[in-house]
């Protein structure tokens, strides 16, 4: 169903209202056990504190009865790995907040797996204080195989004043496929910034049309096939000659005065996507101005239009 909002507890939505294998993607910004108070992240209509929310996050953190049953769920939920890491965690941690938190985020794990479709994605979203744990849960509940990624967020502001230790300034986002054989993405490209149109793409066509000049040798000098003279010289080449030929055929090849005399291939800057994403994003801030409501663990636009594009 498009366009729904669910109000309230997510376990409770998962398993009643979600049906197995129907959600293409999911990002997840649960609260990161950082001793900091997030309760009221939402307001009802005459400005009081939402019963759903209070509901959802009372006691969340410390071990009770609640704690309990999460874990209890788990352990009898039919999928072992989960259930072996859970009980090995609450025999290293204890009963204690840290503990009610995994348990917590443990079952609420296995619904969104459940809920995936083959092809989807999962991010979870969280901070150093945890991200150890919740990357071996994830391993539980998904399989490791299944992993994709671990990107690091930096935000503007570092946390803290630094005085004992590196200050803090970056969230971890885990990627993880329902079936990584089958996993739908779409690489995400950033334009190239003016230090590189200035360094790189030097060249230029009488239309004012930037290019550089790269190479066009292989890295495997083992390459029988790829061996040929091409322009007076015998090299290990990229491609084919068929290719090579068309390439020149094209106005593509251009052999410099220097250089001994070896071909280079002639790419134009605007055939470029740009830079490939990598799993450092450092080109994000935390939201601003008119896009800022006010609440601390509000997460901006295109962090979440960036992990769309992608998944």
């Amino acid at each position: 169903m498009g366009n729904h909002l669910y109000y309230g507890d997510n376990l409770t939505v998962l398993r009643e209202q979600i049906r197995e294998s129907s959600v293409d993607l999911i990002y997840l910004d649960p609260p990161f056990n950082s001793n900091a108070s997030y309760n009221v992240l939402f307001k009802g209509p005459t400005g009081s504190g939402s019963a759903a929310q209070i509901e959802a996050f009372d006691d969340t953190w410390h071990w009770n009865d609640s704690a309990e049953e999460a874990f209890g769920d788990v352990v009898r939920s039919g999928n072992a790995a989960a259930a072996t890491m859970l009980r090995a965690m609450r025999s290293f941690l204890g009963d204690n907040d840290m503990m009610a938190y995994l348990a917590m985020m443990a079952v609420r794990l296995l619904e969104l797996h459940r809920v995936l479709k083959p092809t989807g994605s999962l991010y979870l979203h969280c901070d150093p204080t945890a991200s150890h744990y919740l990357k071996i849960l994830l391993d539980a509940v998904f399989g490791a195989v299944n992993y994709k990624n671990e990107i690091s967020w930096k935000r503007t502001l570092p946390k803290g004043l630094a005085t004992k230790k590196f200050a803090s300034n970056h969230d971890v986002i885990f990627f993880f496929a329902k079936e990584a054989a089958s996993n739908r993405f779409q690489p995400v490209f950033t334009s190239y910034g003016d230090d590189i149109k200035d360094s790189q793409y030097t060249g230029r066509d009488p239309d004012g049309r930037a290019y550089q000049l790269t190479s066009l040798l292989n890295p495997n000098s083992d390459r029988p096939n790829l061996t040929y003279a091409f322009k007076g010289v015998t090299r290990v080449w990229r491609w084919t000659q068929e290719r090579m030929e068309q390439a020149d055929k094209d106005g593509r090849i251009v052999v410099p005065k220097g250089g001994a005399g070896i071909p280079r291939f002639k790419r134009y800057l605007d055939e470029q996507r740009g830079i490939p994403v990598s799993d450092y994003w450092n080109d994000i801030e935390l939201p601003q101005g008119g896009e800022r409501l006010g609440y601390p663990t509000q997460k901006p636009v295109a962090l979440l239009e960036r992990i769309l594009s992608a998944s």
